[in-house]
């Protein structure tokens, strides 16, 4: 990590605002930034799909630039995607949605940012998974809310353990995050957990926040449990995804949020002072995505599926890591022994062998013994980075 990185960071300046400290210096930043440095580096740390955009979707793109699509659009997003939008998901999770329950954002982290920081204040309790995406714990804090987890376990394949959350909701709670699939864990919650959280939210008027970004990556003819297909209204419900993942968007900065018409208007306010619109035209290559063809998700399905079993069967064969089958995103998020620390050994690992990986205390205080691979890369990196990582941890000696 550059002197720079460490000044913005963790400077305590007083021209900071002081809820910047809040913010830990992002562990999957900090491996990659390493791993920039050196040669001949085999990534299972970057979190964004390896293929390309389809080209009916790029075309669109292009199309809107040469048609002079450079303006704004509406605040709350190009009324054509709006529709499409409203359209698919409605026919996706049978329920009927409007253009007025939606936001198009600059990406899914400008919909979460919304989200959490529109909702937290002082005294506000959060209930989040442990691990979790990186993003939502900081956010909550930065705000003044706080955090209580509930640690999931690799044994279980990092479930979500819906007594669990109900048990952990107190006087204080303000809202659930959900992630389905997760990141970092690959973790799909069967439809009897959201459906059982969904509803004791709204029995204590308790929002449920759900980030859906890998909706479309679900693997084995598992059945996808969205939010939207489990409440029975869009009241204490925020549900967030976008086009970067199952559509190799990631650069272009496409998502959006669905909730009740009356948080759509509250959101869009504050949406304004943020990013105000999201980009013109690859909103025009969201509308070709959703219009046009689907065998892109079908292809990109069965590749990341080899791509998972082959992960799966490697690291069943490597010493001191514990795996399980990840049931969707591009994750797998095994343990190391008990009490070992994960960030040291994902440096060494990095150092002495050329392989990024992600340590798990980037996602969470339980799985500090842990790390992330993702297999949104090719098998043959995935094998080449397991010829490096079996003889190395066969040197180890973690007693």
């Amino acid at each position: 990590m550059s002197r720079l990185d460490f000044d913005f960071y963790e400077s305590e300046d007083p021209v900071w605002n002081p809820a910047l400290l809040t913010i830990p210096v992002p562990g999957i930043r900090k491996m990659v930034n390493l791993a920039a440095t050196m040669d001949d580096v085999i990534h299972l740390s970057i979190g964004q799909p390896d293929a390309p955009a389809p080209p009916h979707v790029i075309q669109a793109g292009v199309d809107a630039l040469q048609a002079g699509q450079t303006g704004y659009t509406m605040d709350a997003g190009l009324p054509e995607l709006l529709d499409a939008l409203a359209e698919y998901n409605g026919e996706r999770y049978g329920r009927t949605i409007s253009p007025e329950n939606i936001l198009v954002t600059t990406g899914a982290t400008e919909a979460i940012y919304l989200a959490l920081s529109a909702v937290s204040a002082p005294g506000r309790e959060f209930i989040v998974a442990d691990p979790s995406f990186m993003l939502y714990a900081p956010l909550i804090r930065m705000h003044g809310g706080e955090v209580r987890y509930v640690p999931t376990r690799v044994e279980n394949n990092h479930q979500l353990d819906p007594q669990e959350v109900i048990d952990a909701i107190d006087s204080n709670t303000h809202a659930i995050i959900l992630n389905s699939p997760s990141n970092p864990t690959g973790t799909v919650y069967p439809r009897e957990t959201v459906e059982t959280i969904v509803q004791e939210a709204a029995y204590r008027g308790i929002y449920v926040i759900s980030d859906e970004v890998y909706d479309h990556l679900v693997y084995d003819n598992r059945d996808y449990a969205s939010v939207l297909s489990c409440c029975s209204d869009l009241d204490h419900v925020m549900i967030i995804s976008s086009f970067s993942k199952t559509f190799s968007m990631a650069g272009m900065r496409i998502g959006w949020l669905i909730a009740s018409q009356g948080a759509i208007k509250k959101l869009r306010r504050y949406h304004m002072f943020t990013t105000t619109v999201a980009n013109t035209p690859c909103q025009w290559a969201g509308v070709a995505a959703l219009k046009g063809p689907r065998a892109f998700i079908d292809d990109i399905q069965e590749n990341y599926k080899k791509r998972r079993n082959r992960l799966v069967q490697l690291v069943e064969q490597t010493p001191h890591l514990e795996g399980y089958m990840p049931e969707g995103a591009f994750y797998l998020f095994p343990s190391l022994p008990e009490g070992v620390n994960g960030n040291n050994v994902a440096l060494r690992m990095l150092r002495e062998t050329g392989v990024c990986t992600i340590a798990g205390d980037t996602f969470g205080e339980s799985c500090r013994n842990a790390l992330r691979f993702s297999y949104a890369t090719s098998i043959e990196n995935i094998e080449r980075a397991f010829e490096r990582i079996i003889p190395w941890m066969e040197r180890q000696d973690f007693g």
